[in-house]
């Protein structure tokens, strides 16, 4: 099942868990996921560790998400990148902006 939950705000940000699919046929119900944490006023991390696939409706989301955060000048992390997800940013080149360092990308083969 895919889902993505808000987990408890941390002492310094909430975090949100995507499970799953981040792709076109749950862009609605991710685009809500993501966003809604960054009416508050804490930093978001969003945990990528149990996502099975990315596509480019996904990719969107997290810059969507990304725009979203520096606009209201809040601190966004993408953090725990999981396999699919390194080898797409790593495919399009967007590794560095959307928080994958490349030791981390080195580490998992995406380079």
């Amino acid at each position: 099942m895919s889902r993505a939950k808000v987990a408890k705000p941390l002492a310094t940000a909430t975090r949100v868990c995507v499970e799953g699919e981040l792709t076109i046929y749950r862009a609605m119900e991710l685009k809500r996921a993501l966003l809604e944490p960054l009416e508050s006023k804490n930093a978001v991390e969003i945990d990528l560790s149990r996502v099975t696939e990315l596509d480019t409706s996904g990719v969107q989301l997290m810059l969507l998400a990304q725009r979203t955060a520096a606009a209201k000048e809040l601190e966004l992390r993408f953090v725990d990148h999981s396999p699919a997800v390194v080898e797409v940013l790593a495919l399009l080149n967007l590794g560095a902006s959307l928080g994958l360092g490349a030791s981390e990308a080195t580490a998992r083969g995406a380079l």
